[in-house]
């Protein structure tokens, strides 16, 4: 019995046997017997990890420490909230906070010189963008498809789906579906958060699944 675990680009967390691409937590989310609560978050560090750091082998659900998740890809983990890992994918992490600091025009105050994003701000900010306080659900916004950038996902007539070279890839835990047409006009549903859409557009190359180029 797979245990609950899979992130969908929709945030919510379900349970599918496939592992995808990468890892992350939110903190612990589990009980002791390895069930998911009320809770989805127990930390504003949404964070999205690599599968294997150095050979370490680890519980996915320690008693009381954290949960693991697993994503398809980077861009569906960036889709539901999180951010790369600033320590098991330093360098990555450091390429998001230079890309958000070129979105959102970040300047030392003294020099005037473009700075970084800083992780807490970082995870501050996307705690407003992706989750509403009254109904704890992920916050999506009506956008026109024209302008959004690759590596950012959208729902479209129902379908979830990763756009990328001007075209709809539908989601599912197996990868991407055959491309899709679609209009620069179109009214979508965005659901990746608009500072994340804003980092993508200043140069941030999420890790993609295989099948998103095939």
């Amino acid at each position: 019995m797979p245990l609950q675990n899979r992130v969908l680009p929709t945030g919510e967390i379900v349970a599918d046997p496939g592992r995808g691409l990468f890892t992350g937590n939110r903190g612990c989310l589990h009980n002791a017997q390895r069930r998911l609560g009320v809770a989805r978050w127990r930390s504003k560090a949404w964070i999205c990890c690599v599968l294997d750091w150095q050979g370490r082998v680890r519980d996915p659900m320690p008693p009381g420490r954290w949960t693991a998740l697993f994503f398809l890809d980077e861009a569906s983990a960036l889709a539901a909230g999180h951010r790369p890992c600033a320590y098991c994918r330093r360098a990555d992490f450091l390429a998001f906070a230079a890309a958000w600091g070129r979105a959102h025009d970040l300047r030392d105050p003294i020099t005037g010189e473009p700075v970084r994003g800083r992780a807490p701000d970082i995870d501050a900010r996307l705690h407003e963008e992706r989750v509403d306080p009254r109904t704890r659900q992920q916050r999506t916004r009506p956008v026109r498809v024209g302008g959004l950038p690759d590596g950012a996902m959208v729902r479209h007539r129902g379908v979830v789906g990763l756009l990328y070279g001007g075209c709809l890839l539908p989601w599912s835990f197996d990868g991407y579906g055959s491309r899709r047409e679609i209009a620069h006009q179109s009214i979508v549903e965005l659901l990746t958060p608009p500072a994340t859409v804003a980092t993508l557009r200043a140069g941030y190359r999420p890790v993609l699944h295989p099948t998103a180029r095939a």
